[in-house]
């Protein structure tokens, strides 16, 4: 009987690769919109060209990874993808700058920073968008991810990984640097 049990929770690889491209669509839409709130222009922000951040994508699999148990304490979740987050974003800062030799952000304006890479205001918003991934919105794609038929979900992701893998390779030899990407 345990195993049974133990087999209905094991996760297809199709699930992880879905639900990073969700993640990193919806960084995307969050990156971009709050450029064009607060600079009034749309801005494909980010490393690639495609609509799709990365960064985000990986960090909600993090989360999903080390916070799922905890989705019903929404406090501690909040506090724990707070730091997780903010992690994160510092390491892809230094690295970014250390690949390509440019910032894609810097916070130096902000509250309670840190070197310009991490502040205080985006650890506020990391820490309520993992709360809000974590306690509410998994559970939704949850459903959804089983609604739709094997078969699709595997198509869609052979499309968005070959997709993704052009990205990467045509942004390994000329990275996303348009106007208003990089600092």
């Amino acid at each position: 009987m345990e195993k049974n049990k133990n087999k209905g929770n094991a996760r297809k690889f199709d699930f992880y690769v879905l639900l990073f491209f969700l993640l990193a669509f919806a960084g995307w839409l969050w990156e971009v919109g709050i450029y064009l709130v607060t600079r009034q222009s749309l801005v494909n922000r980010g490393v690639y060209y495609g609509p799709y951040l990365p960064i985000y994508g990986v960090g909600g699999l993090a989360l999903w990874f080390l916070l799922q148990k905890l989705h019903q304490k929404p406090i501690v979740t909040f506090m724990l993808s707070a730091l997780l987050c903010s992690g994160l974003e510092y390491a892809a800062s230094v690295w970014l700058e250390w690949k390509w030799g440019m910032r894609w952000w810097d916070y130096s304006g902000y509250f309670l920073n840190l070197n310009g890479r991490i502040c205080l205001l985006g650890a506020v918003c990391f820490g309520l968008g993992g709360m809000l991934l974590n306690c509410y919105l998994l559970p939704a794609y949850m459903k959804l991810y089983h609604r739709i038929k094997p078969g699709w979900r595997l198509a869609l992701c052979g499309f968005l990984l070959a997709v993704f893998i052009l990205d990467i390779t045509y942004c390994a030899i000329r990275p996303h640097t348009g106007h208003d990407i990089a600092w």
